[in-house]
């Protein structure tokens, strides 16, 4: 059984990528920060459906997280076939606004974890294996609004060009995801229950809705499978046609 890391799988779009990846038969290392009984729900549910998976708790962008996250992962497996970079936090401030507590705390979790648990897990990942990183719409378009977070993304889309050219000999494949604005905890605080702002993400959508997890999931899973076998190097948008 091929076995798979989701990194912020505990809740909105890495949790429906645990589960997708569980449905489709991997092995799910479901990683959390802080919220164990989430993450058990995502590892019940897996198993209810007849597949496997196990928690794994580190809080990335934290000290030591990624040898914490990395060394319980290897308690459990010796191979890792795919990698699931989804783990983020957002900071919607502008440039006048923006701390450098503020800055240092989205690129800790958004860029440096993502990059040095890419390091440290790659010799678990064998020829043919898959790393999917998940960034975000804003890094095609101008977005003031969150400029900090909106480089954070900018640089992953970088560092899967250079990987992708490195790990290509090997068959490995390194794609982006990037989605738009979905239905997630994260968007609540401005989303959920505000008609007009709701409204408004709507309208930036060609598709004039807001996404759900599950869709991002079924990119994420497509990225993580044999179908995609000769794509590398790119971002899959799944914005639903945002700002276009």
């Amino acid at each position: 059984m091929k076995t798979a890391l989701v990194t912020g799988a505990g809740r909105g779009i890495g949790r429906a990528a645990a589960l997708k990846l569980g449905a489709d038969g991997f092995r799910v290392a479901v990683n959390y920060a802080r919220d164990a009984e989430s993450a058990k729900q995502v590892v019940r549910t897996i198993e209810e459906g007849g597949g496997q998976a196990f928690a794994v708790q580190a809080e990335l962008g934290a000290e030591g997280a990624v040898e914490s996250l990395a060394t319980q992962l290897e308690q459990q497996v010796d191979r890792l076939d795919v990698l699931v970079n989804n783990a983020g936090v957002a900071a919607q401030r502008r440039l006048e606004d923006e701390t450098a507590e503020g800055f240092d705390r989205v690129f800790a979790v958004n860029v440096r974890d993502l990059f040095f648990l890419t390091q440290r897990l790659l010799p678990l990942i064998p020829d043919g294996g898959r790393i999917v990183n998940v960034t975000s719409g804003v890094a095609r378009i101008a977005y003031p609004e969150g400029i900090a977070y909106a480089m954070t993304k900018g640089a992953v889309q970088t560092f899967t060009l250079a990987l992708a050219k490195q790990l290509g000999p090997r068959g490995i494949t390194v794609n982006n995801v990037a989605p738009g604005i979905i239905d997630t905890p994260m968007n609540a605080g401005w989303l959920r229950d505000n008609p007009e702002a709701e409204a408004y993400a709507a309208s930036l959508h060609a598709l004039n809705r807001i996404g759900d997890p599950d869709e991002i999931a079924d990119v994420i899973a497509f990225a993580a499978g044999d179908a995609s076998r000769f794509i590398t190097g790119t971002t899959i948008d799944a914005t639903g046609g945002g700002n276009l």
